[in-house]
C-alpha cells in the first residue's frame, strides 16, 4: 500500500529557498557597501595622482606656478589623462563628474585647492579627518588665507575631500 517515496516535501524545499534568500540579501547588502568604499579609495587616489602631478608641474615649470587648469598636467605629459569620477559622467553637482580644481588669478599661481565629493562621509571619519578643509571662494582655512579666483568650492563640507600643496 505505501510506496517507499523519496524526495522533498513542499515545507522542506520553501525553508531552504527562504534560506537561500535571506544569505543572498546578506552578501549583496555586503557588497554594496564594499562597492562605495572601492569608489571612495578611487576618488582618494585620483587626487593624491592630480596632486603629484602638479607638484611635478610646479617643480618643471620654469616659472614656479601651478597649472592654471587641470588640462595643464595632460598636455604637459605630467599625467596621462584627467580621472572621473567612478560613478562616471552622468552624476551631477559639486565636484563631479570631474574633480574640483582652484587656483589663485593667473600670474600667482603658488597654491591651488583640489578636492572631489566622497560618498557617505559620516562613515568616513578617519579618512575625512586628512583633508585639508579649505574653502576656496573665502580663502578661509585656505594655506596662508588665499582667496581663488577660479574653480571655487567650499572643501569645508562635510562630504568634500580638499587637499592643497
Amino acid at each position: 500500500m505505501f510506496k517507499n517515496k523519496k524526495g522533498f516535501t513542499l515545507i522542506e524545499l520553501l525553508v531552504v529557498i527562504a534560506i537561500i534568500g535571506v544569505l543572498a540579501s546578506i552578501v549583496l547588502a555586503s557588497l554594496n557597501n564594499a562597492r562605495l568604499k572601492s569608489r571612495n579609495a578611487r576618488r582618494i587616489t585620483d587626487i593624491k595622482q592630480l596632486q603629484l602631478a602638479s607638484e611635478l608641474y610646479f617643480d618643471g615649470a620654469g616659472a614656479g606656478q601651478y597649472a592654471g587648469a587641470l588640462t595643464d598636467l595632460v598636455t604637459g605629459n605630467y599625467i596621462p589623462s584627467i580621472p572621473i569620477d567612478p560613478l562616471g559622467s552622468g552624476s551631477s553637482g559639486t565636484c563631479r563628474p570631474n574633480y574640483c580644481y582652484a587656483v589663485p588669478a593667473a600670474g600667482s599661481r603658488t597654491t591651488y585647492h583640489l578636492g572631489t565629493r566622497i560618498e557617505d562621509a559620516a562613515n568616513n571619519v578617519q579618512l575625512m579627518a586628512s583633508d585639508k578643509d579649505c574653502n576656496s571662494s573665502s580663502g578661509a582655512g585656505c594655506s596662508g588665507g588665499v582667496s581663488f579666483s577660479s574653480g571655487q568650492f567650499d572643501g569645508t563640507a562635510a562630504d568634500v575631500y580638499d587637499v592643497q600643496p
